[in-house]
This record gives structure tokens, sequence and C-alpha cells, in this order.
């Protein structure tokens, strides 16, 4: 206590330097909190993302993810409701589980003939109920941007598109207010269910699924042209119900999700239906590594000898793992950057205060203090500005961090649809305050040492002499 309290006068001594460098480890760790609470955001964010419309693991035909998707009835897996039954019954795995749902992924041809346009889109035929349920999903308590899919009670022939594809077949009612959206021109050659615009095999077969007039046809009917399993076109009428903004451009333009039912009788018409992917959404993320052999342990013993492998979310969306490494380097860069300005800082007040106190340093040391207790004493002075520094560093953080989080900022990352909150998490990650709080203590401990250490290898005759 007595080492405590000398090394605080000491501090007070020169209160002009010990506040400047209190000032740069408070800025530093100020600094260093935002940014990793802006980049816990964007990981956690993206994580639960990705998480929600794909799931934490996915079942898939091996070689599906790299060579099958533009072929969904190459890679189809069979029987894939008894395989689902025995996943969510299964002693281990259940109780991990949050959500197990099948999907249908095909590509296709939109087609609107009252507009005399058509696009190519993605279509993903899903559970609307259980797809919703996944939607929900939120284990870090994230601003989440996942809008319910619309799907849910709705009719066997409901779309939902994205809203690039509502714009680009013209849906212009389905849009907010203020997008650009080209209205349709009235054609004499819409009656006849074809223009310049669109397929040949699209116009022929719509005339035998079209709607007739005064039997529900609407302005927002579309038809989907689809390779079936066979390999015949097949084309279906439907009604898109909502245009709703994925948040990424390019999937915005290309997103279409309909019934599985729906997509299954595109793809396999009379034959036994069959899907793409199975999702698996856990409880927990920190499951996955637990989740992983015993479901690969189920699809050996259940998956009828079809060649079946277990994704997770991370190779499914490599962009998650792109911006995990980027924003992990800045923050590693910028963290090494204010250390090091922090430890030549507080080196240099150590320095200085060593040479100042020489004499002192040769009296205590005739009095009896040992080499460990100089270098103890330079050392606590170091701790308490340390200390201070974190204190006030973290306090200074928190209220920052609380003003971003309620000015209502939003920026467009490159590629996205709309802008996002600009959001810091601080408080809420634990790992991130630790290690921070850590990393300073060990920064200042560090920067004492070796100013410490020569103060007590001083000669006591010397240090006297000293003026």
């Amino acid at each position: 206590m007595s080492t405590l309290l000398l090394a605080l006068r000491n501090l007070l001594r020169n209160r002009r330097r010990s506040l400047a460098t209190l000032l740069t480890m408070v800025v530093g760790l100020t600094a260093i909190l935002l940014f990793g609470g802006y980049r816990s955001n964007i990981q956690y964010g993206s994580l639960t993302g990705f998480v929600q419309f794909t799931g934490h693991l996915q079942v898939q035909r091996s070689g599906y993810f790299e060579e099958g998707s533009d072929n969904p009835a190459a890679y189809g897996i069979r029987d894939y409701a008894a395989l689902m039954a025995r996943l969510r019954q299964d002693a281990q795995l259940g109780p991990l589980l949050n959500e197990v749902t099948p999907a249908l992924q095909l590509g296709g041809i939109a087609g609107r003939f009252a507009a005399n346009v058509s696009r190519s889109v993605l279509v993903n035929g899903v559970d609307a109920a259980a797809r919703n349920r996944m939607l929900r999903w939120n284990e870090y308590g994230v601003v989440s941007y996942a809008q319910p899919l619309a799907l849910e009670d709705r009719t066997a022939d409901s779309v939902v598109v994205g809203q690039g594809v509502a714009r680009k077949l013209r849906l212009c009612g389905l849009l907010p207010v203020g997008m650009p959206c080209t209205q349709p021109a009235a054609d004499s050659n819409t009656s006849h269910g074809g223009s310049d615009n669109t397929p040949a095999e699209l116009a022929a077969l719509s005339q035998q699924e079209a709607v007739p007039a005064g039997a529900g046809a609407a302005a927002n009917r579309i038809e989907l042209l689809a390779a079936s399993q066979r390999g015949a076109p097949n084309v279906a009428s439907l009604r898109v119900v909502k245009a709703t903004n994925m948040g990424i451009k390019a999937l915005d333009d290309l997103y279409m999700a309909m019934h599985l039912q729906q997509a299954q009788a595109l793809v396999y018409g009379r034959d036994t239906p069959q899907v793409t992917a199975i999702l698996l959404q856990l409880h927990r993320t920190a499951d996955i590594d637990k989740a992983r052999p015993r479901i690969r342990t189920l699809l050996a013993q259940h998956g009828g000898g079809q060649d079946l492998t277990v994704l997770d979310f991370r190779q499914l969306n490599p962009m998650y793992e792109q911006t995990s490494q980027f924003m992990d380097s800045m923050f590693g860069f910028i963290a090494m950057l204010i250390g090091v300005i922090v430890l030549f800082t507080l080196g240099n007040t150590m320095s200085s205060a060593v040479v100042e106190r020489t004499s002192e340093i040769g009296t205590l040391r005739a009095l009896g203090l040992r080499r460990a207790g100089i270098r103890r004493l330079f050392l606590c002075e170091a701790l308490l500005l340390g200390l201070a520094g974190v204190v006030l560093g973290v306090l200074a953080a928190l209220a920052v961090a609380a003003l971003i989080n309620n000015s209502g900022w939003r920026w467009t990352p490159p590629g996205y649809a709309y802008a996002y909150l600009i959001l810091v998490r601080v408080g809420q990650d634990l790992p991130l305050l630790l290690g921070s709080v850590s990393g300073m203590l060990g920064v200042t401990l560090l920067s004492a040492w070796w100013p410490a250490r020569r103060a007590a290898r001083q000669q006591i005759v010397d240090a006297l002499r000293h003026s």
C-alpha cells in the first residue's frame, strides 16, 4: 500500500506530463474500442443475415455447390422428408436444432407479357412457415434487416421477387414510392402473348397456362419458364405478391421465392419430388463443430446410399469470411499502431521521471530500499496510469458509442441495395472489451519495464552525486 501511495504522489508531482500521457492512453483505447465495436457489429450482423437465409449447416449432394446450381435435377436428395425426421428426432442433434427445412433452387426465365419484358431469375422453392421461423433467429441481438417472407398462408401460385426483378419486369405497383420504374406501354403484341423481348418458348407455353380474363387475372401475374427433370421446358403462371429488398444488388436483381411444391412441380412434374438442400439452423453458432460430425454419422446411416455432404455457412457464403478477414486485419493494424504510440509515449514519460529523480533513487537505495523495490515503484506508477487510462477510455468509448448508435447515421456498402445503420458494439462485446483493456495494460507495463530496470540498476554513489 505504501508503494502505491508513493507512486501516486510521484505521478501528481508532474501533473502536466502525467495528464498528457493519460490522455494519449484514453484516446488510444477509445479509438480501439470504437473501431473494434464497429467491426463486431459488421461481423455479427453479416453472420446473422447469412444464418437466417442459409442456416448454419446444409446437407447437399456432393458437387452440387460447385457444379450443380444450374442443374438441380441431377443433384436432388431423395427421401428428404424421412431424412429430416431422423435429424430432428436424434437424441444428440435434436436439442441443438432451431429449424430443419428443405429447399429447392433452380434457374428460370420470368416473363411479363403485359410489359413485353422477361429476365432470368434464381428461384428458391421453400417451406414459407419454416423459412419465416429461420428469419426470426437473432442470437447476437443485432439490428436485423430480414423481412418476413410473404408466402406464408398464400395460394400455391404466389411468389415473392427482389425489387430489382420487379423493376425489370415493370411491376411498378409493388415498388416503394419514388423508386425508378418504367410503366408498361400498351402494345398490340401483348394480346398475342409475344414480343421481340420474350423467348419464343415462353410465349408459346404461356398461352397454355394463361389465366382467363375475369378468372383472377391481375396486373402482377408473370410466367416462369424452367427446365424439367427430363430436359423439356415447363411453364407456370404465377402471381407476384411482394417485391422485397434483398440488400445485395446482385441478388436483388435475380431473387424469386415460391412455395416448395410449386418449384418441385416445375422440375419434377409427376415424378417423385426431391430437394437440392436441407437447411439446419442451430440455436447457437458455437454448436456447429458439435453438430457437424453427428449429422455426418446420421447421413451415413440413413442417407440411402446417396453421396451427401455437409457445408457450413462460411463455405456457403465466402463473402462472410472475406469480410471478417478484412475487418480483422484493419483492426489489428489500428490496434498495433495505437499500441506503438502508447508504448513510446509512456516509455518517454517514465524515462524522463527516472532522469529527474536520480538523486531520489540514490537516497532510497541508501536508506535500504532494494533494487526490486525501485523497479516495483516505477511499475506501480505505470500501472496506476494504465488503470486510470483504461477506466476513462472505456467510459469514453461507451459514451461515444451511445451517441453513434442513436445518431441514425447510415451508409450503403459497395454492391448493396440499401443503406445500413452505423452501429458500434462496445458494451455488448465482452471479448473485445476484456481484450482491449488487457492489451492496454500489457503495453503500459511493457513500456515501463525498461526505464524501471534502468533505475533499479543505478549505483548508489553515482545516483547521489547526480544533481
